[in-house]
């Protein structure tokens, strides 16, 4: 089953991102943390899966994406990748795994891809992570960009607020995504930045850009698949469009099972040994 709209069940790879782009075809991508759910999106014809660090949140219940480590990351990314057969798996690097030099940005980039199977690595940050994403690039490990909302300086920040309204923060933006690219990325995800400024930015690129929050004229989307199927209900930014309601699908039936276990009606004769 080639998926909605996809006929080409050829292998993702970075390399056909770039192609993309080129032929101005958008580039569809979701997050995903487990194998089964791996499963479904990929053979529902998604371009990209990323093992993002929102699984601190999705996954966990964490208040931010800063707790998760690196073995939960090997360990979620593992599961998706054994599921995919078709899409490009991007797995993020948790915060703290490469901030601290370039030396534990390759030893921990390694390990991930290693241990985990999957196809790239995704790190936020500009020119200021520039020796962990050249050393990492070095090391032959592909490697995606994340500009705008980086989530894993919210302490810095201390919000999470559109960024690069202002005038000179837009400018730092558009000079970090032309240093990625010139390092190697081989693409740039651009997050909750001003629809004009992600669309120029993307246009001086020859690399895709993924947006959330940032307009269409991003090179490709990209959403938390728990918030587009409608899994949680807290979360609703401006720039979410829910495909589903799974919380109340999931509510109503786990209430069925239960009522029928408390009055007798299951198992029945027809589902009993």
């Amino acid at each position: 089953m080639a998926g909605y709209l996809v006929s080409d069940n050829r292998k993702v790879t970075t390399h056909r991102f770039i192609e993309m782009k080129q032929k101005g075809e958008k580039i569809s991508m979701l997050t995903s943390y487990d194998f089964t759910t791996a499963g479904i999106v990929d053979q529902a014809g998604i371009d990209g899966i990323l093992v993002g660090d929102s699984a601190s949140n999705v996954m966990a219940g964490n208040a931010t994406t800063l707790p998760v480590t690196v073995e939960q990351m090997i360990y979620h990314a593992r599961s998706v990748a054994r599921a995919v057969k078709r899409a490009l798996v991007v797995c993020d690097m948790p915060f703290g795994s490469y901030q601290a030099g370039s030396h534990d940005a390759v030893r921990n980039a390694i390990s991930i891809m290693k241990e985990s199977g999957c196809d790239a690595l995704k790190l936020e940050g500009g020119r200021e992570i520039g020796d962990a994403v050249k050393r990492i690039l070095d090391a032959g490990i592909p490697v995606m960009g994340h500009l705008g909302l980086t989530p894993q300086s919210i302490n810095k920040f201390g919000t999470y607020a559109v960024r690069a309204k202002e005038e000179a923060e837009a400018k730092k933006l558009v000079e970090d995504a032309l240093f990625l690219e010139s390092l190697g990325c081989f693409s740039i995800v651009l997050e909750k930045v001003p629809a004009a400024l992600a669309a120029d930015v993307s246009s001086q690129l020859s690399i895709p850009t993924i947006g959330i929050g940032a307009g269409s004229g991003t090179d490709g989307q990209i959403l938390v698949i728990d918030d587009m199927l409608g899994k949680t209900n807290g979360f609703s930014p401006r720039f979410l469009r829910r495909y589903a309601n799974l919380n109340s699908v999931m509510t109503d039936a786990i209430g069925r099972y239960v009522e029928d276990v408390k009055r007798c009606d299951f198992p029945n004769s027809q589902e009993s040994y």
